[in-house]
């Protein structure tokens, strides 16, 4: 049985939730990925791995929405941004719903960078305020450490996140269209700079990596990488998941 909340009854939810106290929400962004990715690309990956993660928590799974804070889009068609306000009041309203129906356990998976800080910023607020759990899976960053060795990189439209459209639905990655790999001669530092978990900077407009607004290779994905690609991810996660979930239950 779908163990999403859109598609289950009431009684049905109820009893997901009774079961396991656990809920998963995927959060992705609409905003431009080159000519060959669609604009959901994010959105895609992050439905497509909550979905499974609910699945092996035994949770219900709760989709979000298509939008994310990804300003450093804008500008380009087909990007949409929210503020962080209302982001968050969003995220919050949702959480406490929820919290209101017994979930006790939630699980983020996010595949779009901008969104962190107000999820972490939610989290921790609601974790304090109303005695509910909170884990943040950033998606993506696993990605790319699974698929490191075999040379995949997340790159903005480049081969991880043209291997989760694939993954998504083969028919909306234009690979032909992006043409030749892109590599600007600053983007693998700025993306560096800003992904440091010690002394970081900011971009701010995606053109400062590269005026077309995506890089990377997305020749790198192939149709035969893109059946495993939910499931490596999410078996990822729940390495670290399933551990973090023990210990805070005991705490």
């Amino acid at each position: 049985m779908s163990r999403s909340i859109f598609q289950l009854t009431s009684p049905e939810v109820a009893h997901v939730i009774g079961r396991s106290g656990v809920a998963v929400l995927p959060f992705g962004s609409t905003e431009q990925h080159g000519p060959h990715l669609p604009c959901g690309t994010d959105t895609m990956a992050a439905e497509l791995i909550a979905a499974e993660i609910a699945q092996q928590t035994d949770g219900l799974y709760v989709p979000f929405g298509p939008y994310g804070v990804t300003p450093i889009h804008a500008g380009h068609p087909g990007t949409i941004s929210l503020q962080r306000s209302t982001f968050e009041s969003l995220v919050t309203d949702t959480c406490s719903e929820l919290i209101d129906m017994g979930v006790s356990s939630f699980v983020f998976v996010n595949w779009h960078e901008g969104n962190i800080a107000s999820l972490d910023a939610v989290a921790t607020d609601l974790q304090s305020s109303r005695q509910a759990m909170f884990i943040v899976a950033n998606a993506c960053y696993v990605a790319q450490r699974v698929y490191r060795d075999e040379g995949g990189e997340l790159t903005h439209g480049g081969g991880i996140e043209t291997l989760a459209v694939l993954a998504y639905n083969p028919s909306l990655a234009k690979v032909a269209e992006a043409g030749a790999p892109n590599r600007p001669p600053r983007a693998d530092a700025l993306d560096e700079m800003r992904r440091s978990r010690e002394v970081y900077g900011f971009v701010t407009d995606v053109t400062e990596i590269d005026p077309g607004g995506w890089y990377g290779n997305p020749q790198w994905a192939s149709e035969a990488r893109a059946p495993g690609f939910v499931k490596t991810v999410a078996d990822a996660i729940m390495e670290r998941l399933a551990g973090i979930l023990e210990l805070r239950r005991r705490s």
